[in-house]
């Protein structure tokens, strides 16, 4: 046996060193230098929208995306109840109440119908639509929602870079949206993450935000700003990664699909979703179990075999922080959480190591999805 397959690990070879070692030779390694510029373009461009702006991570820029939507403290800000913490952390961060609502058993992604009565119930000056696990959301509902009441609509684009709503990018879907590039996502910077817009003023602002609110040379500022730009050697390292995104996407879709076919037909697992309305950049592959036990038993099970799986997100409307804001639910937040199983998917996976994980998982069983609590 080879040695232990990890989960989701950067996919970095010659062009990365090249990038990384250029910004030593020329002194380019902090927050100014010409990579940060290159970078905010390249992902403006990838997004189909003009602006870009580059930050230290992806909590960074959903903080400031909603500052420039224009959401203040007391304001209420609608987030799906499936999604990873920074979401509403980042809403509370901008002294905002996160409104949890939930998603579709479909898609994993936030409820169009069910937003649509949480809209009239809350009067949230912003939505935050979180396109889990690579998937986009059903953004045309959603942005049919949002119009009626004039709500600004934010995507959480984190783990979806390269992924599609029909024939449009995600990013370019909303009034702002968010990319990560933290070490486990597609596209790495080391860190890092980025906001897009259309909007230049909101470009501007967050740009400003981002820079202590410097207001020129001097050491003069006109508002209490955030030290959240993004260093040049982390733009140079992701620009490097842009150049191989295509090949890098084709390798996550190519694995998942290898996946879904091995466990096709299963009663005890059901695959991620991929609705035909979208082409998900596949992040993170992942599978749902009947119960959060079946699901600890087959990450113990992949364990054994030499392979790395882990749970995936929970409910977050019944975790301490947010016990006391206001959800509108249905139950499937709460049927996913503690129930998805993330599976080895780098870019980098060999197909001999993906068949030593298929090979783990068709030989075990779990409880029937029919009977899922």
């Amino acid at each position: 046996m080879s040695g232990r397959i990890p989960l989701a690990v950067p996919d970095l070879g010659a062009a990365e060193a090249r990038a990384l070692a250029q910004c030593v030779e020329d002194n380019w390694v902090s927050s100014a230098g010409p990579d940060v510029t290159a970078f905010e373009a390249a992902i403006a461009d990838l997004a189909g929208v003009d602006h870009g702006v580059a930050v230290v991570n992806g909590t960074a820029a959903l903080h400031l995306a909603l500052l420039i939507a224009g959401v203040k403290p007391g304001d209420r800000v609608i987030v799906p109840d499936w999604t990873f913490v920074a979401t509403a952390n980042a809403v509370r961060h901008a002294g905002a109440t996160p409104v949890f609502v939930d998603v579709t058993a479909e898609s994993w992604t936030l409820d169009p119908a069910l937003l649509s009565d949480a809209i009239k119930a809350e009067t949230p000056a912003a939505i935050v639509a979180v396109h889990a696990l690579g998937h986009p959301a059903d953004m045309d509902a959603i942005n049919d929602v949002a119009r009626e009441r004039d709500v600004q609509v934010i995507e959480d684009a984190a783990g979806a870079i390269g992924a599609a709503f029909g024939d449009r990018p995600v990013g370019g879907l909303g009034d702002a949206a968010i990319f990560s590039f933290n070490g486990n996502k597609t596209v790495t910077a080391g860190g890092g993450g980025a906001i897009v817009t259309r909007h230049k003023d909101w470009a501007v602002r967050a740009r400003h935000l981002s820079t202590q609110a410097r207001t020129g040379a001097a050491y003069q500022h006109d508002i209490a700003g955030f030290n959240y730009r993004m260093p040049n050697l982390n733009a140079a390292l992701g620009l490097a990664q842009l150049g191989r995104l295509p090949e890098m996407l084709a390798a996550k879709r190519a694995i998942a699909a290898r996946y879904d076919a091995a466990f096709a037909g299963r009663g005890d697992l059901l695959t991620m979703p991929r609705c035909g309305w979208s082409e998900s950049a596949c992040w993170l592959y992942s599978v749902r179990c009947a119960k959060r036990t079946a699901a600890v038993d087959l990450i113990e099970h992949v364990g054994r075999a030499g392979a790395e799986a882990r749970l995936f997100w929970e409910a977050l409307s019944d975790q301490d922080p947010y016990l006391d804001f206001p959800s509108f639910g249905t139950g499937v937040a709460a049927s996913l959480s503690g129930t998805v199983v993330s599976l080895p998917c780098s870019s980098s996976l060999s197909g001999d190591d993906q068949m030593r994980v298929i090979d783990a998982v068709a030989g075990w069983r779990g409880a029937d999805l029919k009977d899922a609590a």
